[in-house]
């Protein structure tokens, strides 16, 4: 039977020019984390199905792929359903598998705990380009932190992050899920109603203010445009919020927005939003503009507070985001711990950089020396002996024996990156 060539589907293979960037980005990130206070730990890909279920992965707990047990664990004979069948699952992000980590190791770690992770998820989602089933993430969390101190530090590892990357006028989008829920709230949409009105939010940047209001009468009226004078009494508050801090800077709109929303938001979260701002525009040194966006959703049901994601206007898109997760431990731990987390889009990233021939600042020269199939012996070491010296001089040198076609070689290894090449025959040639 002939092998299969092509990798799974959804899934790639990594050529040498890819990953020589991928371990610079890599390094870098490692580095700049570190300067920050984070320290690097890492999980099992495959997790409990229990867990990777928990209802904390939104739409990413339908993409699992599940593992079937093994051994006595699985008994096809007796099989009914899904569950006498699987037992776990390959991990679909970093933040369930680091809350589980922390569950079981609260006690030898440091208060608060700043973890960088990064290593491979997989989704069984539809594959598109720069979106693959397995892809790295690159994430950096702090648990025990409850005050501010956590989103600032956070936002400001990951835009110097971006910044040593070469990445500059991007923006990072801010915003609350309590004043999210405190605008649902103050426009008459009951509590059960919120993910759905949040849903149809999310989708502004796509359609517009108008067609949000279109969505929302759809939606009130059990899919037909609803003419019932509550429903568009009530959408007609909503989209207000919108409309009265059309063009305001971020501090200046959480200020109009909290003063509208009165009581329905408590007063810690504008001070708290406004105080990360001010912190993280106060002390960059990366060149981005923070903003505050009363649109931004984020999609994971885990997040209870801040949300904040790194816009790229000009690459189409998001390349990261995260938030603030104080709920979610204590549902391994059994008491709650404040988290906050933040995860570079390290794929997206890459297809960036990669599209735009982005080229290793400081690498060293690299020299390709080509050998004569016939050369054995004293004289074989001789060249070793100065490829070695080379070597410790600091330049990069790839030995190999020289092809026959010896112009297709060097084509080869130039698109490699090998500026100089050295040839050695039995008997030189001149």
């Amino acid at each position: 039977m002939a092998l299969i060539k092509k990798p799974v589907t959804g899934m790639k293979d990594i050529l040498p020019s890819e990953m020589k960037l991928r371990d610079y980005c890599i390094g870098i990130i490692k580095k700049t984390y570190a300067e920050f206070g984070f320290t690097s730990i890492e999980t099992p890909c495959v997790e409990s199905l229990a867990n990777l279920n928990s209802k904390q992965g939104g739409e990413n707990e339908k993409l699992i792929f599940k593992v079937m047990k093994r051994g006595e664990k699985l008994n096809l004979a007796e099989a009914k359903e899904e569950n006498d069948l699987t037992d776990s699952g390959l991990r679909y992000d970093l933040t369930v598998p680091l809350v589980r980590f922390y569950a079981n190791h609260a006690n030898e770690l440091p208060a608060p705990f700043k973890a960088l992770q990064m290593g491979n998820v997989w989704r069984a989602d539809r594959p598109q380009k720069g979106r693959y089933r397995q892809f790295m993430q690159c994430d950096i969390d702090i648990l025990g932190e409850a005050s501010n101190l956590a989103e600032i530090e956070l936002i400001l590892a990951t835009t110097t992050t971006l910044g040593r990357l070469g990445f500059k006028d991007f923006k990072i989008r801010i915003n609350d899920r309590k004043i999210l829920k405190a605008m649902a709230a103050y426009s008459g949409f009951t509590e059960d109603q919120y993910d759905d009105v949040f849903i149809i939010l999310d989708k502004m940047d796509k359609i517009g203010l108008e067609g949000v209001e279109e969505e929302l009468k759809k939606y009130l009226g059990g899919g037909e445009i609803s003419s019932d004078a509550k429903d568009i009494e009530k959408i007609g508050k909503y989209t207000e919020l919108f409309k009265i801090i059309e063009g305001k800077n971020g501090v200046e709109a959480i200020s109009i927005l909290s003063d509208k929303l009165g009581d329905f938001l408590e007063e810690d979260v504008r001070e708290g939003l406004k105080e990360i701002i001010n912190s993280v525009d106060g002390t960059k040194t990366a060149q981005f503009e923070m903003v505050f966006d009363p649109t931004l959703v984020r999609g994971m049901s885990y997040y209870t507070g801040t949300i904040f994601e790194v816009s790229m206007p000009q690459y189409g898109g998001s390349c990261g985001g995260g938030g603030r997760y104080d709920k979610m431990v204590g549902k391994f731990l059994g008491q709650d711990t404040p988290a906050c987390g933040f995860s570079i889009g390290f794929e997206r990233i890459i297809m960036i950089m990669m599209d735009e021939g982005f080229k290793i600042p400081g690498e060293s020269s690299k020299v390709a020396f080509l050998i004569e199939k016939g050369i054995r012996g004293e004289k074989l070491q001789e060249i070793i002996s100065k490829a070695q010296k080379d070597r410790a001089d600091g330049k990069q040198v790839l030995v190999v024996r020289m092809n026959k076609n010896k112009k297709f070689q060097k084509q080869q290894l130039t698109e490699q990156g090998y500026e100089e090449f050295e040839e050695f025959y039995n008997n030189p040639i001149g």
